[in-house]
C-alpha cells in the first residue's frame, strides 16, 4: 500500500510539475483557462494526491504494541493529538481555515482507540478578536477527547490576554500525565513597544500579527515565567520525564521572521538537569526537528498554510518537506499524533493532508540523526 501511495503521489507531481512550467508566463485570462483545463487533464488520468487516512492503523499499531508496558519509573506510554495554528478569521470573511480546523477535528474525531487528550497549539485566532477565539471554541468543542489550550501571539496581543484568559483560564499551567511531568508555557511574550508609540489595540495586534515588523521585539518567556518554571519544576525529580508545550520554538531559529526565543538559552538551562525533556512548539508551521542538549524538539503542522523554511539557522537534524502545491489548500497543512514512550521520550507522526504521513522516531533526534532517519523529499523543498 505504501508503494503505491508513493508512485502516485511521484505521478501527481510531476504531471503537476509540467503544468506549472506551462503556465509560468501567461496573463491572468489565460493562466485561469489553463490551469482549469490541465487540472481535469490530471483528474482525468487519476492522479489525485494521496490522502493519509491509513495513519489511523500505524498509532493503532503503536499504542497496542506499547500499550501493556511500563517504565521503570512506573511510566507508562500514551498518547496526544495535536491541531494548532489554525489562524480564524469570521466565517463570513474566511471559509477556507474554518473548513481546515473542521477537517483536523474530523480527523482526531477518526482515531480508534481515541487519544489522550488534544493539544491545541495555539494561534486559534488571526487577529485575537472575540468572535474569532469564540469560533475556534465552538469547533473545538466537537473533539471527543479533552483539549489542552496553549496561547498564540495572534490570540493574545489585541487585549493582551483578557479574553483568551476569560475563555480558557491561564496561558501558562502544568499537570501530570502517566509519569511525565506536563508543562504548558506561555512563550509569546514581548517588550513594550506600543505604549511610547501610543498604538491602540489594534495596531499592536496588526504590528505582531506581521511576524518580521521591525518595530516589535523578540518572543520571550520572560523572567517571571522562567521563575515560575524553576518553581514548578522544583517539586519534580530529576529523572522525572518533562514535556514542554510551547508556542515559539524554545531556541533561536531565524530572528527576522520572529521564529525566535529571546531568551532561550535561559529556558534551556532551567531544562538542562533532568534526563528527558522534549518541547512541543507551534508557530513555525513546518515539520521541523532539533536536538540541544537532553532537550528534543519537534514542530507541529498548521491548518491554515505551510511557512517556508528559513534562508538561514534551520536545525540540522530538520528533514525538510517537499513545497507545497500552491493548487492545493491542504497541501503541506495538517495535524498530527505523538505516542508519549515509557522513557519520556517520542514518536510523532505528522498528518500531512493530501500526503502520505511521516513518522519521526525519537531515536532520530537523540542519536543525532543517526538512526531512523525520516524519508527526505522527492522534489524541491521550500
Amino acid at each position: 500500500m505504501a508503494a503505491r501511495h508513493k508512485s502516485i503521489e511521484t505521478k501527481y507531481y510531476e504531471e503537476r510539475d509540467k503544468v506549472l512550467k506551462a503556465l509560468r508566463n501567461c496573463d491572468r485570462r489565460t493562466f485561469l483557462r489553463l490551469s482549469a483545463a490541465a487540472a481535469g487533464a490530471v483528474l482525468a488520468k487519476g492522479l489525485t494526491p494521496p490522502h493519509s487516512f491509513q495513519l489511523v492503523e500505524v498509532v493503532q499499531a503503536a499504542v497496542e504494541k506499547g500499550g501493556s508496558e511500563t517504565g521503570a519509573g512506573g511510566n507508562r506510554p500514551f498518547r496526544f493529538a495535536y491541531i494548532s495554528d489554525t489562524h480564524l478569521y469570521e466565517r463570513t470573511l474566511n471559509q477556507r481555515f474554518v473548513r481546515a480546523i473542521v477537517k483536523a477535528v474530523d480527523d482526531v474525531n477518526a482515531l480508534d482507540p481515541q487519544p489522550d487528550f488534544v493539544l491545541f497549539g495555539g494561534d486559534l485566532a488571526q487577529l485575537g478578536e472575540p468572535s474569532q477565539l469564540e469560533l475556534g471554541k465552538q469547533i473545538l468543542s466537537g473533539l471527543k477527547a479533552p483539549v489542552k489550550m496553549m496561547v498564540g501571539e495572534h490570540d493574545w496581543f489585541l487585549d493582551l490576554g483578557n479574553k483568551w484568559q476569560e475563555m480558557f483560564g491561564p496561558p501558562t499551567y502544568s499537570f501530570d500525565w502517566k509519569g511525565v511531568h506536563v508543562v504548558v508555557l506561555m512563550s509569546v511574550n514581548e517588550k513594550d513597544f506600543w505604549t511610547a508609540r501610543k498604538m491602540s489595540a489594534e495596531e499592536r495586534m496588526q504590528t505582531v500579527a506581521g511576524l518580521d515588523n521591525p518595530i516589535q521585539s523578540r518572543f520571550e518567556v520572560g523572567e517571571r515565567q522562567r521563575q515560575w518554571l524553576k518553581d514548578d519544576l522544583s517539586k519534580v525529580s530529576l529523572t522525572t520525564p518533562i514535556l514542554i508545550f510551547s508556542h515559539s520554538p524554545l531556541y533561536k531559529y531565524y530572528r527576522p521572521w520572529n521564529f525566535w526565543t529571546e531568551d532561550a538559552d535561559e529556558v534551556q538551562a532551567i531544562l538542562r538537569p533532568y534526563s528527558r525533556v522534549v518541547v512541543i512548539h507551534g508557530h513555525t508551521h513546518q515539520m521541523l526537528f532539533n536536538q540541544i542538549g537532553n532537550i528534543s524538539f519537534y514542530g507541529m503542522l498548521s491548518t491554515a498554510w505551510p511557512w517556508p523554511y528559513a534562508p538561514e539557522g534551520l536545525p540540522a537534524l530538520t528533514v525538510q518537506m517537499n513545497r507545497a502545491d500552491p493548487f492545493d489548500q491542504f497541501d503541506g497543512c495538517g495535524d498530527g499524533q505523538a505516542t508519549v514512550r515509557t522513557d519520556g521520550l517520542v514518536d510523532t507522526i505528522y498528518n500531512l493532508w493530501d500526503r502520505n504521513p511521516v513518522t519521526v522516531k525519537a531515536d532520530y533526534l537523540v542519536s543525532g540523526g543517526k538512526r531512523d532517519k525520516p524519508p527526505a523529499p522527492q522534489f524541491a523543498s521550500y
